[in-house]
């Protein structure tokens, strides 16, 4: 297994000789509005303290303190895992738009939050007693992409901000690696304690990362859970509070485990209320009826997940399969419907919409 530690190697060198625009290449086209609206959200959270929802284990007075002393390099976004995916939000569009309006200001930031101090408080609050299950899987596995994308940034500040964080991750992923051996069950919610979707980012970091240990337990694990589910009952989703779909994640996180032949049979079996024919209506987009309301908001990211999960279920399907229009008449609905929303008006969605969005328009995970 490849060392976690974060120099910058032969390889980041080397990197450095590439243009931006050529790790962009399959980023689709994002209009540069959208990308300053999505950038802007993250800006105006990754550092507001308050209002903030923490999940905070207490064992005697000395744990008393504000969030910006707990966890002081993600204290902001309402929530830890919201302020690491809105800081994940900020190293995406900052690597793919060098030279956008945002940028020196998301480098500004990123460099504030990502001091070796601030780290080693943030190691030291994730290892603290009673913090086992801090995070666990949601919160950790965005801290797992956020170190993903900048291993992935051919740029010497950000393989700084690697070295940095690379505590934290590694303490981060021995947290996983400890619990994933003893979950007897998977977790199907449509929410953070989801263990598909969180799966799949971990995959994804230990594929950048070289963590050979890593892929083959997550895999195990994955086909363990999930290799002989059929018929998942799509017909009951969403519940009123889902950001995540239980059916359409665990089809985006086995695309990551089977080849295309062999993930195209389980999916038949898996979902076969999929269509062959170009229509959206087999899965109807998420109503949203108050985006004031931090739960009910939820459905909003739905939208947005359901359509990178949909897209994610395409990129593991051999080219010729026939409901390929299908999954894509019903991504292409949810994109619609979900992007629409990420507006910032409400702050129950706007310190966090900001990321699915910009996950699903620049084709993270693919």
């Amino acid at each position: 297994m490849r060392s976690l530690g974060f120099a910058v190697s032969a390889l980041v060198t080397a990197w450095l000789a590439l243009p931006v625009a050529a790790m962009a290449a399959e980023v689709q086209t994002i209009d540069p509005a959208s990308v300053e609206r999505f950038a802007g959200l993250a800006l105006a959270c990754v550092h507001q303290e308050y209002p903030n929802k923490i999940g905070h284990v207490m064992n005697s007075d000395a744990d008393v303190g504000p969030p910006r002393e707990l966890t002081p390099s993600f204290y902001g976004c309402f929530d830890w895992h919201s302020c690491v995916h809105g800081h994940w939000l900020l190293v995406r569009l900052a690597k793919l738009y060098p030279d956008a309006a945002f940028a020196p200001a998301a480098r500004a930031a990123l460099d504030r939050s990502f001091a070796p101090e601030r780290i080693a408080v943030e190691v030291r609050y994730l290892n603290g007693e009673g913090r086992a299950s801090f995070e666990r899987p949601y919160g950790l596995a965005w801290l797992l992409c956020l170190t993903d994308e900048l291993r992935s940034w051919p740029n010497e500040q950000a393989q700084q901000w690697s070295t940095n964080l690379a505590p934290l991750e590694q303490a981060a992923a021995a947290r996983l690696r400890e619990w994933l051996p003893k979950l007897h069950y998977p977790i199907r919610t449509g929410e953070h304690s989801q263990t598909a979707f969180a799966f799949g980012l971990v995959l994804d970091w230990a594929e950048t990362a070289g963590d050979t240990a890593m892929t083959e337990l997550v895999s195990g694990v994955a086909r363990r859970f999930y290799l002989a589910d059929v018929s998942c009952p799509l017909a009951y989703e969403p519940s009123g509070e889902d950001f995540l779909s239980p059916c359409l994640a665990e089809a985006d996180l086995m695309r990551r485990v089977l080849p295309p032949a062999e993930f195209a049979t389980w999916l038949s079996g898996f979902l076969p209320q999929v269509p062959t024919t170009a229509t959206a209506a087999w899965l109807p987009v998420g109503v949203v009826t108050d985006r004031a309301d931090p739960r009910l908001a939820h459905i909003d990211g739905l939208n947005l997940s359901r359509a990178w999960m949909l897209e994610g279920i395409l990129a593991g399907l051999p080219g010729n399969d026939p409901r390929r229009p299908a999954l894509q008449a019903a991504a292409d609905a949810h994109r619609t419907a979900g992007l629409v929303a990420v507006t910032g008006e409400h702050y129950e969605g706007g310190h966090w919409l900001g990321t699915f969005a910009t996950y699903l328009v620049t084709a993270k995970g693919r």
